[in-house]
């Protein structure tokens, strides 16, 4: 399905992706927290209840459930349910991996394969927000899988554009685990403080988000690009579009 060309009356503005009476697909904008947190600023799921209720004229409270949730740094495709029937069928389809998520990262280094699968085990500490890797059977720990796909390298720049598909849906999962491998993410103050210069945009983007609609069951396919600004203008922009066209031909087989 072809992006809608509108936009949310929300600050800032939000491109739809999608949108019926059952679901809500909208671009995240970087560096808006997906729900309130103890920053108090502005939060993406509160500002899209504020569009519907303005943009619908609605009465009374909104509902938007939370489907899966983007880092706050991170942009790119997103889901949300205006029903609770589709937020529950829609859980359903997160539990039974039938919600496809693909991401786009650059990286500093190379990874080691051009195809590569990374199975680590995981522990968030809540007190300070972070994830580290840790050895399995850890009390509190969970079991985080993704596969990569190395689809360029830039020798000048020592960055390599990856594809990321994720089995698992950890906290922090994608900037983890490629820093464990030894190719942290270019512009992540968090888990590559030590490469990273201060300022600089995480290059981490959802680029499609995949699934069968809860109530029509056809498949649903969400597609956005990251920006055009280094460092994801390394590559053409055609890149990531021929990715998305794969990813949503697939989806339909």
């Amino acid at each position: 399905m072809e992006p809608a060309l509108s936009w949310t009356t929300g600050h800032p503005a939000m491109k739809i992706l999608y949108e019926d009476n059952h679901l809500l697909g909208i671009e995240k904008p970087v560096n808006i927290p997906t729900q309130e947190d103890a920053s108090g600023d502005p939060d993406l799921l509160n500002l899209l209840r504020a569009d519907i209720k303005e943009r619908y004229n609605k009465p009374g409270n909104v509902y938007l459930g939370l489907v899966h949730r983007l880092d706050r740094p991170v942009g790119g495709a997103m889901i949300f349910a205006k029903t609770s029937k589709a937020a529950s069928r829609l859980s359903d389809a997160v539990r039974t991996r039938k919600f496809a998520k693909s991401y786009v990262a650059i990286v500093h280094g190379q990874p080691p394969q051009q195809l590569g699968r990374l199975i680590d085990t995981l522990l968030k500490d809540e007190r300070t927000n972070t994830v580290s890797v840790v050895a399995k059977g850890t009390p509190g720990s969970k079991e985080a899988i993704l596969d990569y796909h190395v689809l360029g390298v830039s020798a000048e720049h020592e960055l390599a554009l990856v594809q990321i598909e994720l089995h698992t849906g950890r906290p922090h999962q994608i900037r983890v685990q490629m820093n464990q491998l030894g190719c942290p993410l270019y512009g992540d103050q968090k888990y590559g403080a030590h490469i990273n210069k201060p300022g600089q945009q995480i290059a981490l983007w959802s680029l499609y988000v995949g699934f069968p609609h809860p109530v029509t069951k056809e498949p649903v396919d969400l597609v956005s690009s990251p920006p055009s600004q280094f460092p994801w203008d390394l590559w053409d922009s055609r890149t990531y579009s021929q990715i998305a066209e794969n990813l949503v031909s697939s989806s339909s087989m």
